[in-house]
């Protein structure tokens, strides 16, 4: 980082939905079965929202513990980032309903759609952000409900996704904490492989598109899984570089959770082995943008983070979109 001016995480939080729906659920509902989703995903169960579960609600459960285990209220908050793909309505971002919810006093507040990289594009902007001093205490969430945008007769991609969110505190310091390095990047000309068509300006919906679920989710699973691997992996070693350190540095890698051939093939390419890299995916399934900062939560938690290590947070979503960070890890 250029600036001697930091973003410390100094708070954590995550929000997950009560229900959880097992591969044997499915199984009830579509041609498949637990080993079939097991074997190819590495996804036992999902927690998926119910009535009255909205990407705000989710959004603002994490905020809120984030904020509690920072020891603030959320008066101190001066920025609320919700990173979604998923929000509440087209417009006014879910970030201003979240700065109402917690009850932030006219903070600004918005939403980053970068798909399952949204994370980590939150975590370069919500750090720059600080480091330009237009913000000292600021509140970065994850979330996603993304089995709304799921066709459930679909077998390709009804396994594959959960809903969730997690958030992050970052606070300004002088310590070299937080985000130490980042690379993110985009190849629109791929926004085919994996979208949603109906509902946008291009092709509002209409009884006739949604008759044609042209409102759900669609993948190119194959093309996905080869950009995933390249890019996760490159950004990483450029991330890792910048940061003046090597892979041998890096406690534990955080990727996002899409499928675990994904997480073994990147980190077979890194040479690092599965006991330093966060797997959470059996328990919560694709939960988007949502999964690296759920990942990460886990992690602290089960006490497998410790003040000063060096943390690699990596991930690829739709756009596409991708991003590596080293994080190190400590409070000011």
């Amino acid at each position: 980082m250029s600036s001697s001016r930091y973003a410390a995480i100094t708070g954590w939080g995550m929000a997950v939905p009560q229900q959880v729906v097992t591969n044997d659920d499915l199984a009830q509902r579509i041609d498949t079965s637990d080993e079939w989703i097991r074997s190819r995903t590495g996804i036992a169960e999902r927690r998926i929202a119910g009535p009255g579960e909205f990407t705000s609600t989710l959004a603002t459960a994490a905020g809120r513990e984030a904020i509690e285990r920072a020891g603030l209220s959320p008066s101190d908050i001066d920025m609320v980032i919700v990173a979604t793909c998923t929000p509440d309505r087209p417009f006014p971002a879910t970030a201003c309903a979240v700065q109402a919810n917690l009850g932030i006093k006219r903070a600004p507040a918005f939403d980053i759609a970068a798909a399952c990289s949204g994370f980590l594009y939150g975590m370069s902007v919500g750090t720059s952000m600080i480091q330009s001093g237009a913000s000292r205490t600021l509140l970065l969430i994850a979330a996603d409900i993304f089995t709304h945008l799921i066709d459930w007769n679909d077998r390709n991609t009804c396994v594959l996704f959960g809903d969730g969110a997690g958030a992050v505190v970052l606070q300004a310091t002088e310590q070299p904490l937080g985000l130490i390095s980042a690379q993110i990047g985009a190849a629109g000309e791929g926004e085919t492989m994996m979208a949603v068509d109906a509902g946008g300006t291009r092709m509002p919906a209409t009884p006739d598109l949604l008759d044609q679920g042209k409102q759900y989710v669609y993948m190119n699973g194959r093309e996905i899984f080869k950009h995933a691997v390249r890019e996760m992996c490159d950004s990483a070693k450029q991330a890792v570089a910048e940061a003046g350190l090597s892979l041998d540095d890096i406690r534990l890698v955080i990727p996002h959770q899409a499928n675990v051939r994904i997480i073994d093939a990147v980190a077979k390419r890194l040479e690092i082995s599965m006991d330093r890299v966060v797997v959470n995916l059996d328990r919560y399934g694709n939960t988007s943008a949502a999964s690296v900062p759920i990942a990460l939560y886990e992690a602290v938690q089960q006490g497998r983070v410790r003040d000063g290590d060096y943390l690699l947070l990596t991930a690829f979503g739709g756009g596409l979109t991708w991003g590596s960070s080293v994080i190190r890890w400590g409070r000011p």
